[in-house]
């Protein structure tokens, strides 16, 4: 089994069971030529002897055999591993056995005489089958086995520097920059410098600074006393408090008010909170984490954060790579996401076409992980369907020019999380000809919406 540079297997053996020795040796040189790999057995208990319950290839049965005979082979097969795809050869007075065997679970059946083009295809849609189940298998086992947050799995030379930063880092007592564009898994960062130290045991306290309620900031992340202001009839510990001990997270620190960057310097710098209405300050022991989207160095210059803030959080700076630096991570990402999805009604999952391989490794994922994550549920539960479909050279030219349309509306919508003012601006397009083209595509924002 072999895999291609995008971590995707490629599959090209064949074990082909046939007692006749003149068609058997034929056959299988006309496979060879075809740039496949045959293994050739007269006897089917040879070949099931050779066959794993992994086996990196598919298997061609003739049907009519001494000893054991194809449907008894296919039956064997199916015990062994269910997903193997069996390809039976028939006579034309055994098509109904034929047709039999496919009900109990053949791929696919030929019959003699055949023009070697009929089994080359079936032969190429089976391999392509077995390579979708194997790969399934494969990522979902490296997922399950790493024990890392889904945004951190990878084996890329950007994801291994990563992770090894963060190994390296994770007890020390320093505050901690992380820098990343949207959906690349920052707070995943946080939580493994958290998980990795001694303050693992204590809180994690994440803040997404940009939506702390506009009024309330001071006493969200400070606290208040009983009566400091009308309204306050209980005493609040605010959230730099709850995380006394452990670790605090600053989501999109960027965002945060002037007034409360004024009140988180003096946090950091003297690792004391004054909540509203107390007496004295109060000691805190934790540590902090933020996280910026842009570049925070641009913010400062833009006056949107304090300069003192930015050096006095710059002291280790991390940077999460986006998804298209690390193309090569996409399959087992993609792999570990299809996994989380609730079964579908329907049972299995939609199968995974060449079009929708090169969607993966193509796309430059501007949503990074969360963008696939989206995809990875419409996938399983079958609405994406015009990924295939623009993907394919098929049609004339306006056919195609509308499923590449399509194709960048729904890609800027999943970046934009479904916002209709977002994906316009993207776009730079009006609304009324965004929300035309929408209806003429039949595509609906709210699938894309967290």
């Amino acid at each position: 089994m072999n895999t291609t540079p995008t971590g995707f297997t490629r599959l090209e053996h064949v074990t082909l069971i046939e007692d006749d020795d003149d068609f058997r040796t034929a056959l299988a040189e006309r496979m060879e030529v075809a740039g496949l790999k045959v293994a050739a057995h007269a006897r089917a208990e040879t070949a099931l002897a050779e066959i794993g319950v992994d086996y990196a290839g598919v298997v061609v049965s003739d049907l009519r055999m001494p000893v054991l005979d194809g449907r008894q082979v296919l039956t064997r097969l199916q015990t062994l591993d269910p997903a193997l795809p069996v390809i039976l050869i028939t006579g034309h007075g055994d098509v109904a056995d034929a047709v039999a065997a496919m009900r109990e679970g053949a791929y696919d059946f030929v019959t003699k005489p055949f023009a070697f083009e009929r089994l080359f295809e079936s032969l190429n849609r089976a391999l392509e089958k077995r390579a979708l189940v194997l790969d399934n298998r494969r990522l979902t086992a490296l997922a399950a086995a790493a024990d890392v947050e889904l945004p951190l799995l990878g084996e890329s030379a950007a994801i291994r520097n990563l992770r090894a930063t963060i190994a390296q880092i994770a007890d020390a007592r320093m505050d901690v920059l992380i820098e990343g564009e949207t959906g690349t898994g920052k707070e995943a960062v946080a939580r493994a410098l958290h998980s990795g130290g001694r303050r693992r045991p204590h809180p994690f306290v994440a803040v997404n600074c940009g939506a702390l309620p506009e009024g309330l900031i001071e006493s969200e992340l400070f606290g208040h006393e009983m009566g400091a202001f009308a309204g306050a009839t209980r005493h609040r510990i605010g959230h730099v408090e709850r995380a006394h001990n452990g670790s605090l997270f600053l989501d999109a620190v960027e965002t945060m008010p002037m007034p409360a960057q004024v009140k988180l310097l003096r946090v950091l710098e003297e690792r004391e909170i004054h909540p509203i209405g107390a007496h004295q300050p109060r000691h805190v022991d934790l540590r902090v984490l933020a996280s910026a989207s842009g570049d925070l160095q641009q913010a400062v210059a833009e006056g949107r954060v304090r300069e003192d803030l930015y050096y006095r959080l710059n002291v280790v700076r991390l940077r999460v790579p986006p998804l298209r630096e690390r193309r090569e991570d996409i399959p087992l990402i993609f792999a570990s996401l299809l996994a989380r999805v609730p079964s579908r009604p329907q049972g299995d999952l939609p199968q995974i076409t060449d079009a929708v391989r090169a969607h993966l490794m193509e796309h430059d994922w501007p949503g990074n992980i969360r963008e696939l994550s989206h995809y990875a549920q419409r996938f399983a539960l079958g609405l994406e369907q015009q990924t295939s479909t623009a993907q394919t050279d098929t049609g004339g030219l306006v056919e195609r020019v509308a499923r590449f349309e399509a194709s960048i509306l729904s890609d800027t919508l999943d970046a934009t999380g479904g916002s209709i003012t977002e994906t316009m601006a993207r776009l730079q397009i009006p609304r009324k000809t965004l929300y035309d083209k929408l209806k003429k595509y039949a595509i609906q924002p709210a699938r894309y919406r967290t």
